[in-house]
């Protein structure tokens, strides 16, 4: 006897996986301009042109539409990437330069994601895990880039820990949006103050 399994539509699946990027998409918006506390699922729904259930049966509830921003905010980062270009580089002021590019043009591109996090950590449970969760592979990546500015001459004044210490506090998701959000700072110039500070802090 032949096993019959369902037969599954490519049109569907794309038009599924279609909404589920818009109903994403709208609740990063909700939850970077409102705040996690005040969005509901009917919000989302509402927002997306879909039905609440849709909301639901697509994604989850709204812990695990957060989780999700998450998840994907780290996959698109293109944090990868950067971290080549930045340890490719042969002088403390290369490498410096990639990384203050590589974290402005991730930050800058996930603005609306980072802000949705942030603004969810006070009334999300265990927002501390969220938080770290969501920071992990950036922290990750500035402690590969304090070790590479190790092996290059000179090496930085400051022992490793504490050159990856200080590369989290320049370029980390916190100052940059110190600048450009509650200081009114363009990018550009967020990113040339901040590349400078660490060049003639560290060296």
């Amino acid at each position: 006897m032949t096993d019959k399994r369902p037969y599954v539509s490519p049109l569907r699946e794309k038009a599924a996986a279609q909404t589920r990027a818009l109903i994403l998409q709208r609740a990063t918006e909700l939850f970077a301009e409102r705040g996690y506390g005040l969005v509901t699922v009917a919000d989302i729904a509402t927002a997306a042109g879909v039905a609440t259930k849709t909301v639901f049966a697509s994604v989850g509830s709204k812990s695990d539409i957060l989780d999700r921003i998450v998840d994907e905010g780290v996959a698109a980062s293109g944090y990868e990437q950067a971290m080549q270009q930045v340890l490719a580089g042969r002088t403390p002021e290369a490498v410096l330069e990639a990384l203050a590019r590589g974290t402005r043009s991730g930050n800058e591109t996930l603005f609306t994601v980072h802000e949705a996090i942030l603004k969810a950590l006070p009334s999300r449970e265990h927002g501390e895990v969220l938080w770290k969760r969501a920071t992990a592979d950036y922290r990750d990546a500035l402690d590969a880039a304090a070790r590479h500015l190790h092996t290059l001459a000179p090496p930085p004044s400051y022992p490793v820990q504490e050159t990856a210490d200080l590369l989290w506090y320049w370029f980390g998701p916190l100052s940059w949006r110190t600048l450009v959000v509650d200081n009114g700072w363009s990018w550009d110039r967020a990113e040339e103050v901040l590349q400078r500070t660490a060049i003639a802090t560290l060296y």
